[in-house]
């Protein structure tokens, strides 16, 4: 095929990706805006400004999530337009085939995938961390469970669980603290409530303290010191999610966390997932073509839509089930990240074919 077609075809695709995520990077920007007044409105200081500020650095990493959507749907609509135009038929009876056609439009949808895993990811996950230490200083969370941070410890004498408003470098140091102190058997023995916490080899270094025990004055500290096992990795291990972690710093922490004994498998697929991005992204592309190539030939825009739907809903249903599978360790992160990609890139093929080919 010429180049000059092949170019082409991988524009059009790529203007119709680009035009769906727009579209719903704003859907997204507005619904978090809105949760951010409501919740500017139950307290703290934030402003107008701080929402926005705050919503455009949230958006981004939601909206990686649901980017083989807009690949799906993007694909869809370019294809769809392509077929209306009548250029692909006129391209057909020139004696393009079929897989010269997606050619283009599957090295752009692996391209893309590529830049995602490379680029996008790490710096939606810096923004959310900014996003994180912005709000946590804008807004009073005490009133709201969401994005809390818990943490729990146990000695020989007693146990303590420690929630925290927001945490930074990985759980090492805390804001907005409340520990709840108990004893071996289980009984209360005091709150301690902190502006900040820091942890240091075998203590919590509290500031701003106020402690609080059944029928005893509260008690006020400049500075506490709260003992604990914990070690930062353990710590580390509680309070960090593989979707806060970028693909460039993922390696390093699997080998970090695999010397100090501790489980992985979450973010080795998260890892895998990663690099499983451009296939994946391929495969969405070819799923839309098995339901939109044919759209001039069996009639119907909402046939090809739903049908798109349908498709992009199973395979994400087939992805979360690998994915829990993989998370528990029943499968390898390995076949869970690639499985969902692998299958419905055959399956895309043997529509193809048959429905091309005969």
């Amino acid at each position: 095929m010429a180049p000059v077609l092949s170019l082409y075809i991988a524009r059009r695709l790529m203007l119709s990706i680009g035009a769906a995520f727009l579209i719903l990077f704003a859907l997204i920007l507005l619904v978090d805006s809105v949760d951010l007044i409501r919740n500017m409105r139950e307290g703290g200081s934030a402003t107008l400004f701080d929402v926005a500020l705050i919503s455009l650095q949230r958006t981004p990493i939601i909206a990686e999530e649901v980017l083989p959507f807009t690949v799906l749907f993007g694909s869809i609509a370019g294809f769809v337009s392509l077929s209306r135009r009548l250029e692909l038929v006129v391209a057909r009876a020139t004696g393009v085939s079929i897989w010269q056609m997606l050619a283009p439009a599957l090295l752009a949808a692996a391209l893309l995938g590529i830049a995602a895993t490379t680029v996008y990811n790490p710096v939606s996950t810096w923004l959310k961390e900014n996003a994180e230490e912005h709000e946590a200083a804008a807004f009073d969370k005490s009133r709201s469970n969401a994005g809390q941070r818990w943490i729990r410890q146990q000695d020989d004498d007693d146990q303590t669980v420690i929630r925290a408003r927001s945490s930074a470098r990985r759980g090492e140091e805390l804001k907005g603290v409340t520990a709840f102190v108990f004893s071996r058997e289980g009984g209360f023995q005091a709150r301690i409530e902190a502006e900040t916490a820091k942890l240091q080899s075998d203590y919590w270094e509290m500031r701003n303290v106020r402690i609080m025990r059944h029928g005893i004055p509260p008690e006020s500290h400049l500075v506490y010191q709260l003992p604990t096992n914990l070690t930062a990795d353990q710590v580390a291990e509680t309070v960090t999610k593989p979707e806060s972690v970028s693909f460039w710093q993922l390696p390093a922490v699997i080998s970090h966390w695999q010397l100090t004994g501790l489980k992985t498998e979450k973010f080795d697929l998260r890892y895998q997932s990663l690099v499983a991005r451009p296939i994946f992204y391929a495969t969405m592309v070819l799923i839309a073509a098995t339901v939109s190539l044919g759209f001039s030939r069996l009639g119907g825009v909402w046939k090809a839509i739903l049908g798109g739907v349908t498709a992009g809903f199973m395979l994400y249903v087939a992805g979360e089930m690998a994915g829990d599978l993989g998370a528990a360790g029943f499968i390898t992160p390995f076949v869970a990240a690639w499985s969902p990609s692998i299958i419905g890139l055959l399956l895309g093929v043997t529509v193809l074919l048959h429905q091309e080919d005969g």
